[in-house]
């Protein structure tokens, strides 16, 4: 992981920005600087880079982790540095491939943006871009009984 700053435009060209709920564009303003003339938030978070695949079930009688288990992880030491200095967004870029993203949304990230591969990047993926996500780390509050 390191941290690295990712755009999120005001609002795109049908008036919302893909993905994000006001409740999230709000907390992700918090920790942004706007640009009034480019209609673009900057935001600094920590981008957490590409987790390894398991093509293995288990090994002898160890079990291996589930990518919901090491993403789970990351995103704890994210959470446990950002209280420390402030911050609660953590962010992704993964290839277009639904059955990744499909992933990465089922552990709380949402789409926001896409982009653009880099000239040194085209040779080790495939497609024309990477689908930006984030997610607000924060624990939700429990109802209590």
């Amino acid at each position: 992981m390191k941290n690295q700053s990712f755009l999120v435009r005001q609002k795109t060209s049908s008036g919302k920005i893909k993905g994000l709920s006001k409740t999230l564009l709000k907390t992700v303003k918090k920790f942004g600087v706007y640009d009034k003339i480019s209609g673009i938030h900057t935001i600094s978070a920590p981008l957490i880079g590409q987790l390894g695949r398991n093509f293995a079930t288990d090994i002898g009688t160890q079990k291996l982790i589930t990518g919901d288990e090491l993403l789970k992880i990351a995103c704890d030491k994210v959470w446990e540095a950002q209280r420390l200095f402030s911050g609660r967004i953590v962010y992704l870029e993964c290839e277009n491939i639904p059955v990744l993203t499909s992933f990465y949304e089922s552990n709380g990230f949402v789409e926001f943006g896409m982009r653009m591969l880099e000239y040194d990047e085209k040779d080790d993926m495939p497609g024309e871009y990477l689908v930006q996500m984030l997610k607000d780390l924060k624990p939700k509050k429990s109802i209590k009984e």
